[in-house]
């Protein structure tokens, strides 16, 4: 079984992010409509603290998981409001073996992706789980500083010569934080590469064009600008 679910918080730097439009349309609509579209996916829950994204969500066919202040602050962690939900949807006597998390705050995404990466990971049993990647040589961590008192250092130690062209470097990926879709057992194991442990030890990278998640009003000015565009 696969069941979606929607994951926000109404605490945020830019004021209810998760359910500001764009484009004509609450933020947290595009995720939820995309998901609805797949036939697969047998049931659609919404977490969140927030009775504006709770509604919200029942309105588009959600149903509605009251999150405890616990989880719901900033530094709150994504697998203990995922495990949280996961207790309420056992509480109905549903099982997901797939579960689809959706997160409120990334209106680029599309139901062919999540169709895709639901479909690979049904397809190949090794897999822990399926995450859209954005490939980023600019921010390739062999580029990355650190600083203390205004000196900047490498992170770590780099062996041999590197290039100061980007294209020289081998291709890096970032995780998108619009979707994953993960087999309940690696939530269950959690032992996976850090900081996303919770998507086990096997994370396939789907490879997508662009993807933003809503932090600031510069990123409302993209999703607004990829939206009205194709973003594929």
């Amino acid at each position: 079984m696969i069941i979606a679910l929607l994951t926000g918080r109404g605490g945020s730097n830019l004021k209810d992010k998760n359910v500001i439009k764009i484009n004509g349309k609450p933020c947290l609509y595009y995720p939820c409509k995309e998901a609805k579209k797949i036939k697969s996916i047998k049931d659609f829950f919404v977490s969140s603290e927030d009775k504006k994204i709770l509604n919200l969500a029942y309105s588009y066919g959600y149903n509605k998981i009251k999150r405890p202040k616990k989880f719901s602050k900033e530094n709150s962690k994504h697998i203990d409001v995922i495990n949280h939900a996961l207790k309420k949807i056992y509480q109905k006597n549903l099982f997901p073996d797939i579960l689809v998390v959706l997160l409120a705050n990334a209106p680029i995404i599309k139901s062919k992706w999540i169709k895709d990466c639901i479909n690979i990971l049904k397809k190949n049993k090794n897999l822990s789980s399926v995450v859209p990647v954005l490939e980023n040589n600019d921010h390739h961590p062999l580029r990355a500083k650190k600083m203390k008192n205004n000196i900047l250092k490498s992170h770590f130690k780099p062996k041999g010569k590197i290039s100061t062209n980007r294209q020289d470097l081998e291709k890096n990926y970032f995780l998108c934080h619009n979707f994953w879709v993960i087999r309940t057992e690696a939530l269950k194991l959690d032992n996976g590469d850090k900081p996303w442990t919770f998507l086990g030890k096997n994370v396939y990278g789907y490879k997508i064009k662009n993807s933003i998640d809503i932090h600031t009003k510069l990123d409302l000015k993209i999703a607004k600008y990829l939206l009205g565009n194709r973003y594929d």
